[in-house]
């Protein structure tokens, strides 16, 4: 499988020039639902490198059920520690969850390539836009091809919406999402020697 797990081939480059203006934006800007802890389960991602502490995603199986048990049952197992954030495109997105690929001290020329060894999850898009804090699985050019790698946004990027499928929002440690290590803009974000999740825990 070839790198395409993050976004459909037409974005790319021009991302981290667009988002700059996003991320203005977005620095003072937070959506409603994003501000607000819902009923959960919760993951709580301890994250090392050069961000360091906890963020909190409150995920919301009403918008995802299949995805959200997906992600819940990868971070119960454990598959999740130790994953790097492979692809961060400031102003953008972070994305991280490469189980097979993404594994920190081990190669990651492959990283964001690959998947679980779970079966890939049906589409559940929603009408939940994409804001500041929100997090979306990332998918290949098929719109059932989700299966573990998931981004949260930095800044607003409506021109995504309707596209991927809303799994949650931060509710904690957004400052911890900003600190992550930024990619190579020319690489369309692809970071060397990128910041981890350490351990991803899920709190109901």
């Amino acid at each position: 499988m070839s790198d395409t797990r993050v976004f459909l081939g037409a974005m790319g480059a021009g991302l981290a020039a667009i988002g700059v203006a996003w991320f203005i934006y977005g620095q003072s800007t937070q959506s409603a639902l994003a501000a607000e802890d819902g009923p959960g389960p919760n993951l709580v991602i301890e994250v090392a490198g050069e961000a360091n502490g906890t963020i909190v995603i409150d995920l919301l199986p009403d918008q995802a059920p299949k995805h959200v048990a997906q992600i819940t049952e990868l971070a119960r197992t454990g598959a999740y520690d130790n994953v790097v954030f492979h692809r961060v495109i400031d102003g953008f997105m972070a994305q991280t969850g490469d189980v097979a690929n993404g594994k920190f001290g081990g190669d990651l020329s492959l990283a964001g390539s690959g998947a679980s060894e779970l079966p890939d999850i049906p589409a559940e898009f929603s009408d939940v836009p994409f804001m500041r804090g929100i997090v979306r699985m990332a998918r290949s050019n098929s719109p059932d091809s989700a299966n573990s790698q998931f981004f949260i946004m930095f800044a607003p990027g409506e021109f995504l919406n309707g596209q991927y499928t809303v799994v949650g929002h931060v509710v904690s440690g957004m400052e911890v999402v900003d600190q992550i290590k930024k990619g190579d803009p020319d690489a369309n974000g692809a970071v060397v020697e990128p910041d981890r999740m350490v351990t991803v825990k899920v709190q109901e």
